[in-house]
């Protein structure tokens, strides 16, 4: 996989709320085999960054692109289509069902033959099997796929809702602050799957005010600032304060050295 090949990328977009401007002629860019952070102060626009390439909003102006040819997303249901699977930060698990239930929620297997079909009969048993399936190739340690969601710790219930969007992505996982309110262990445990994911050859955009875990875990970083990219980042050349000093201004992204630049 070259992992210079642009699997998405967006051009000059914005989004205007009334008077209020959320991007303003924004870029974006994620290659292959990558995990691309995406941070920015309050109102950098990087949730409406984030909205535009899952669907959740139109852009006004630009375009974006997906393994180089433009799409328009109307929905989240016309991103999750071409391949593009996102967790939001209140996950939408459903507490009260099982774990295999929950990774297939929305997507059921549907029995085979005409009765099946014609009744809509959940395939539960080979729903269970694919689970166990896919929760062993990510190395999620689960003991029992029958478990209600509600049983889990908020970090095991942050990996099912990462593990769902790994099951079906086909070309991008977004991540919307998946450790915050999880302690270290369990932000560990999440950090260690989002990097599973990424070795498997899907690339994740990961959204965190969390600059430690970016740090640790990001391939470059890309810093939004007053509704644009002010730059991108190598997080192995550039010190966390000058990071820091970039997204809120305090220092522009031509006074960093060159080769912190990614």
């Amino acid at each position: 996989m070259n992992t210079h090949t642009l699997v998405m990328e967006a051009r000059g977009l914005v989004k205007r709320y009334g008077q209020v401007v959320a991007l303003d002629g924004a870029d974006f860019e994620l290659r292959a085999g990558e995990i691309m952070a995406v941070i920015g102060d309050n109102g950098a626009g990087k949730s409406s960054l984030i909205k535009a390439l899952s669907g959740a909003t139109i852009p006004d102006e630009g375009e974006i692109k997906l393994d180089g040819t433009p799409i328009h997303f109307k929905s989240p249901a016309d991103a999750r289509r071409e391949g593009i699977e996102t967790v939001y930060q209140d996950l939408a698990v459903a507490p009260a069902m099982t774990i295999a239930e929950n990774l297939f929620l929305g997507r059921e297997i549907i029995k085979g033959g005409f009765l099946g079909r014609l009744l809509r009969i959940i395939d539960k048993k080979e729903m269970l099997q694919q689970s166990v399936a896919r929760m062993n190739d990510l190395k999620v340690g689960i003991r029992s796929m029958t478990q209600a969601v509600e049983t889990l710790s908020g970090g095991q219930r942050q990996c099912v809702a990462v593990s769902r969007a790994a099951a079906f992505a086909q070309h991008v996982v977004i991540l919307d602050e998946p450790t915050a309110a999880l302690g270290v262990k369990e932000g560990n445990m999440v950090l260690e799957l989002i990097r599973r994911v990424r070795d498997k050859g899907l690339p994740v955009i990961l959204i965190s005010h969390n600059m430690p875990h970016v740090f640790e875990i990001a391939d470059r970083i890309h810093i939004a600032r007053l509704g644009k990219r002010a730059c991108i980042v190598n997080p192995k050349k550039i010190t966390m304060s000058d990071t820091v000093a970039v997204m809120t201004g305090a220092k522009r992204a031509d006074e960093l050295p060159a080769d912190c630049l990614a």
